[in-house]
């Protein structure tokens, strides 16, 4: 009997322990950011807005959005009423994790953007919270923007 008891208790303590487990820990953190947040890391200073008509190109930056790994920030740009480019100014990049879904998850999510020409874009499966910050911060710039 008390064999058996031991074994429920360790089976439990052992399950307790795997279910508390975080498997994205900060862990051989890198300073990297991701390729696609280097290049719009080199103009840290926002574009300037304008309230021009639609027919002139400008750039709209959208909220700064926490997301459970950090924040993510769009900037758009806007040419004929439409957006013709979006650029990812904050995105997660503490870790090398973050930076391998990053890597994967902010080009689509930019193809989806300009395609759609709305933050009505699916989610990239495996980078939820960017996906769900990207597309939210994605609606403020479209909404400051008047599109």
């Amino acid at each position: 009997m008390k064999r058996a008891l031991l074994a429920v208790v360790t089976t439990v303590i052992g399950l307790v322990l795997l279910l508390s487990f975080k498997p994205h820990d900060v862990t051989g953190a890198t300073t990297q950011p991701p390729a696609a947040i280097a290049q719009t890391q080199t103009s840290a200073t926002p574009a300037p807005t304008s309230a021009e008509g639609s027919t002139s190109a400008r750039t709209v930056d959208g909220d700064a959005v926490d997301t459970r790994w950090g924040p993510v920030q769009v900037r758009i740009s806007v040419s004929g009423g439409k957006i013709s480019d979006v650029q990812v100014l904050q995105a997660p990049n503490e870790n090398r994790r973050d930076v391998e879904i990053n890597d994967r998850a902010l080009p689509v999510l930019q193809e989806e953007a300009l395609s759609a020409q709305s933050a009505e874009i699916d989610s990239v499966s495996g980078a939820t919270y960017t996906s769900d910050g990207y597309t939210r911060s994605l609606q403020s710039a479209i909404d400051r923007a008047g599109l």
